[in-house]
């Protein structure tokens, strides 16, 4: 880690700043042009402390940049996590108050519910479908408390301000249905995605790392290197097969997953 704890606690408190007057921050990684993932994590980490020292509760993860074009686009070649919280969850069907964030942005995403704890560092695929209680439909809510590109420079973010940022969640919407992971080729699981009744993006499971529960045996061993695991109950979303979708207020976003369920939301 190349940032000193005074930084990484700074970093953190500008990224709550913004996300409570809803006004995006300048890119942390120009503020620190020396900082590593380490670091990225290390703020993350700070901000969710502050988190839960304001009675918000952990309910599982999210994985991002599973996809070859994000991972291009941001010069990477793994997934990065978030931690997803109590008061970011949204029935199927919910009003969203579209002023509770910045910028949202909407993808479509098969949503792990676990039913066991799931650790180590070489889990595997079987491990992590045993460990599943159920899959369903899901859309992550995106957010960004940091420029995505600096307004003085154009200087875009990159994968340390996404990482510091909670990787850019801000809520998720789970649909009802529920399925088997044992019973269904996940790989083959796909959705239409419409805004306003106009179809916006289509996408196929296979999307995510070639197999949605690899990102769920990835996360296990990120979290494994610092003594922490997937919990019981937790929900993970695996990452999106689809670009994310802009939203304003007004729009509804319908995400139909075929035999798999549906999911929708209205900002």
């Amino acid at each position: 880690m190349a940032l000193t704890k005074q930084q990484i606690k700074e970093a953190a408190q500008r990224l709550d700043a913004a996300e409570r007057a809803r006004q995006q921050t300048g890119l942390i990684s120009l503020a620190y042009p020396n900082m590593t993932m380490d670091d990225a994590y290390a703020i993350q980490a700070g901000w969710v402390e502050h988190k839960l020292g304001s009675d918000r509760s952990i309910v599982g993860h999210k994985i991002g940049l599973t996809s070859k074009a994000m991972q291009a686009a941001l010069n990477i070649d793994i997934p990065d996590s978030g931690i997803l919280f109590d008061d970011m969850l949204f029935n199927s069907g919910s009003n969203i108050p579209q002023d509770r964030f910045i910028q949202p942005r909407v993808e479509a995403e098969i949503a792990f519910v676990m039913k066991h704890d799931l650790a180590g560092d070489n889990v595997t695929v079987e491990q992590v479908m045993a460990a599943t209680g159920y899959l369903v439909p899901s859309l992550e809510i995106l957010d960004t408390r940091i420029h995505r590109k600096c307004p003085q420079t154009g200087v875009a973010r990159n994968v340390f301000d996404t990482i510091a940022d909670n990787a850019a969640n801000a809520g998720l919407v789970l649909g009802e249905q529920r399925t088997d992971p044992k019973k269904v080729d996940m790989r083959w699981i796909g959705a239409i995605v419409s805004a306003n009744g106009e179809v916006e993006e289509t996408g196929l499971g296979a999307g995510v790392l070639n197999q949605p529960a690899l990102g769920i045996a990835w996360l296990a061993a990120r979290l494994n290197q610092y003594g922490d695991s997937i919990k019981a109950g937790e929900i993970v979303l695996s990452g999106s097969f689809i670009r994310p979708i802009e939203t304003q207020t007004g729009t509804l976003i319908e995400a139909d997953f075929g035999d798999f369920g549906q999911v929708s939301c209205r900002f």
